[in-house]
């Protein structure tokens, strides 16, 4: 048996236990007890920090921090990720603007529990029928949280818009009279289309949200090597909806097959939590829930390693065999 634990975080260990055999001839009694598997620092630079939440994250790089969540395919939690992450940064101090990019199926605003104060686009700043401030939803619970939705629902772009008009944008909002953002984060939609690649060009950082799964993993592959082409090389990874029991019964990849098949730094490990849905339909994020979930503490976690550019390294540990009694003969 075989388990996998971040360093940031030893306490849980349970999250990543895996009973998966490792790619290679070697039997699980051959490896050495703690195997890294964190990639190369050339192009992921990082800063070691242990989790202490008595203190506020270092920002690290220069700001606003454009960042791009996406994933290839649809319904792996971007746009749960991006509200829980947005509003987590918030929390810890941050100025916040997440970007909406879903042309038509916006869905970020429902997990916010902004949708009624949705009055104007982007569509209309572009058209100049109204002021860019007018069209941020500035959330009531966190000041610093801001909202920009790129059109209302079951509507179409016009033919003009793309990756330019999102740049223009985003130095729009740097160039704002109260300073610019410390974060703009942007909702990227499904696929890998027109709408996917108009949501990246202004973005110099990404997080690709996977689960493991093979047809995500697939994607998530993909995606990557569309992003390294449009030159975002920060790129960290987010395996979402992780079932310990499945892991352990053989029935689903662990963290660490999917870090060895993807290549990416581990920025967060979601695990399968049911007060995921009760809080999109409350419109109420996990990170805002008392007591915590488990889910909305990952995410808290996953948000303070993105501040400080920080990620978890995944280790691979041999646990001792269970000793057997008399009665283990008879099947007891």
């Amino acid at each position: 048996m075989l388990s996998l634990q971040p360093l940031s975080n030893p306490k849980s260990s349970s999250l990543y236990s895996s009973s998966f055999t490792p790619p290679n001839s070697l039997s699980p009694k051959t490896l050495k007890p703690i195997l890294s598997c964190r990639p190369s620092r050339n192009f992921y630079p990082s800063i070691h920090s242990m989790l202490q939440y008595n203190r506020k994250p270092q920002l690290a790089g220069d700001t606003p921090r454009v960042v791009v969540i996406t994933s290839g395919k649809g319904g792996v939690g971007k746009t749960t990720t991006t509200a829980n992450i947005g509003l987590s940064l918030a929390r810890l101090g941050f100025s916040v603007v997440a970007i909406d990019c879903d042309v038509g199926l916006r869905n970020l605003d429902l997990l916010l529990g902004l949708e009624n104060r949705v009055n104007y686009t982007v569509v209309e700043v572009l058209n100049g029928d109204c002021r860019l401030d007018q069209a941020l939803v500035r959330d009531k619970r966190w000041s610093n949280f801001e909202l920009l939705c790129i059109s209302k629902p079951r509507s179409k772009l016009p033919i003009g818009f793309g990756g330019k008009a999102l740049v223009w944008l985003v130095d729009a909002l740097k160039a704002r009279d109260e300073g610019g953002p410390d974060f703009i984060i942007i909702d990227c939609p499904a696929g890998i289309d027109a709408g996917f690649i108009t949501a990246i060009t202004p973005a110099n950082e990404a997080v690709l949200v996977t689960t493991p799964d093979i047809t995500s993993l697939r994607d998530a592959d993909r995606v990557t090597g569309l992003l390294e082409c449009d030159g975002i090389r920060d790129i960290k990874m987010i395996v979402n909806r992780v079932r310990t029991d499945m892991i352990k019964g053989e029935d689903m990849m662990s963290v660490l097959d999917v870090q060895e098949m993807l290549g990416l730094p581990l920025l967060g490990v979601i695990p399968e939590d049911s007060e995921v849905i009760r809080s999109t339909n409350r419109g109420y994020p996990l990170v805002l829930n008392k007591p915590p979930a488990l889910a909305g503490l990952a995410f808290e976690q996953a948000a303070w390693r993105l501040v400080e550019q920080d990620s978890m390294e995944t280790v691979m540990m041999e646990e001792e065999p269970k000793k057997r009694g008399f009665f283990s003969f008879f099947g007891r």
